[in-house]
């Protein structure tokens, strides 16, 4: 598998918001949403706040493939399943990175069901 590398990880994991469009089964890109993305080592996730049954998360499932843009940075990407052994910390990394959002907003990405939809983007 292809690597991030650090001007990526810095761009797109430092990005307040990215946008991401997954790839239909026609081939063809959907339009791309907005989602907040965290950085864990080396590795980019993401999470729908809607859980498995949020559209953009329903869209990634078909192909698992699609475009993340972001701080200048466009980059190919796989949707992978995210092992759940890194969800405390990915908790972590989102409380980090979102913290001026207490409260409701943060909160939507730290529940059970938003845990259950979590995807490490790998560049492709």
């Amino acid at each position: 598998m292809t690597q991030w590398t650090s001007d990526q990880l810095n761009k797109i994991g430092g990005a307040e918001e990215v946008q991401i469009a997954s790839v239909r089964p026609d081939g063809t890109l959907r339009k791309p949403v907005t989602v907040w993305v965290v950085r864990h080592g080396d590795d980019l996730y993401a999470r729908s706040v809607r859980g498995r049954g949020g559209h953009w998360f329903r869209g990634s499932q078909e192909r698992r493939q699609g475009r993340i843009r972001a701080g200048g940075a466009q980059q190919d990407i796989t949707f992978v399943d995210a092992d759940h052994e890194v969800d405390i910390e990915v908790d972590a990394a989102y409380r980090a990175k979102y913290r001026r959002y207490a409260g409701s907003i943060l909160n939507s990405v730290l529940t059970p069901e938003a845990r259950s939809a979590t995807v490490k983007l790998v560049p492709r």
